[in-house]
């Protein structure tokens, strides 16, 4: 199989690059998007939002990402606020490892506050986990609301494989339950994740945290 012929979708990172940038309120003030503002800290140098929070004209700062991208994604020389697309975004390298193997058309990030997005979406800073470990604040529980993108097209042909933690599973199966070409789930832990209507893999590591990094080499390395 060409390595141009299957998708990879591999879950966000905590670490930022450190000139990802902001979306901004109309006054030029930087918003950072977290999971629950009112009990975000006090912070005079942002304005805490929820992603799917109205901004105005009835419109969410989720609608106005997607719009800002459907302007600028296409055009690096004029992004006015800077945003760095995703595998950009975060820090580890491997993002961009993956882009270069497969392509950017093929690989997707799985992330806490935007939902599935393409490797090239120009994405603004956030605050949002699944970690239990987080503060209140950043903390995405499961049945809270938020209303995911699901950019990778539902028609496609090309074989999916996900890699990323067992928190991630469930989010990763709701967001391409509609796609129809077959769903590999890479896990690391003892027992197998739930992931209805796909493909289990086991990955072997004596690593237990960021083992998805790990994966995703070996993934480059089976298909170059």
């Amino acid at each position: 199989m060409s390595r141009k012929d299957m998708i990879v979708v591999i879950q966000c990172a905590k670490s930022k690059h450190p000139c990802a940038d902001y979306m901004r309120v109309e006054n030029g003030q930087p918003i950072m998007f977290v999971a629950d503002p009112q009990k975000a800290p006090p912070d005079k140098s942002v304005i805490y939002r929820h992603p799917d929070s109205l901004a105005h004209q009835g419109r969410s700062w989720r609608d106005m990402l997607v719009a800002y991208n459907h302007e600028y994604r296409n055009n690096a020389s004029d992004n006015p606020l800077g945003l760095l697309p995703a595998w950009k975004f975060y820090k580890r390298r491997r993002y961009g490892e993956l882009v270069s193997a497969f392509g950017a058309e093929n690989v997707f990030i799985l992330s806490t506050c935007w939902g599935l997005i393409s490797s090239d979406f120009l994405t603004p800073r956030y605050n949002v986990t699944f970690s239990s470990g987080a503060d209140a604040y950043e903390r995405r529980r499961r049945n809270d609301r938020y209303e995911d993108l699901a950019m990778l097209p539902e028609d496609t042909e090309k074989p999916v494989v996900f890699l990323g933690g067992k928190d991630y599973v469930p989010l990763f199966c709701s967001l391409t339950e509609k796609i129809r070409s077959e769903r590999t789930v890479f896990y690391n832990s003892g027992s197998p994740p739930d992931a209805p209507g796909c493909r289990l893999r086991r990955f072997h590591t004596e690593a237990r945290t960021n083992w998805h990094y790990i994966c995703a080499g070996e993934i480059i390395r089976e298909n170059t």
